[in-house]
């Protein structure tokens, strides 16, 4: 059983959800909010001191053809950096259509329910160990 950890990447917040390949089910953690890149790499740090992931997820934004925007970029970009800084493979989740799943609010619980969905996106489309 190995625990992974799932993002759902903003500028603003960071949606995060936990869970582990034993039950394959998502639940989300409390919302990343830092100013600086610095603080929300401080967070992170902390979350996986203390879950101890062996993969990481991060929903990867697209337009509904498929095509990238600019978020995709720094969504990708965002994985590479949590894959080069904690030497934990980061993999990317197609999130275009979690959004759709999820009731049309804004705040701070939204972003880690959408990580759940993502971080359940990836369990159900990955067969069990």
């Amino acid at each position: 059983m190995s625990t992974i950890i799932a993002f759902d990447f903003g500028l603003k917040r960071i949606g995060v959800a936990v869970g582990n390949t034993l039950l394959r089910q998502a639940t989300p953690l409390p919302v990343i909010v830092a100013g600086s890149n610095d603080d929300k790499f401080a967070a992170i740090s902390t979350l996986l001191e203390a879950w101890q992931p062996a993969t990481l997820v991060v929903g990867l934004p697209l337009h509904p053809d498929g095509a990238e925007h600019e978020m995709t970029v720094r969504c990708r970009r965002f994985a590479n950096q949590l894959h080069g800084r904690y030497d934990i493979p980061a993999i990317l989740v197609d999130e275009r259509y979690s959004s759709a799943v999820l009731p049309q609010r804004r705040g701070e619980h939204i972003d880690s329910e959408a990580a759940a969905l993502i971080l359940q996106q990836y369990f159900d489309q990955h067969e069990p160990n």
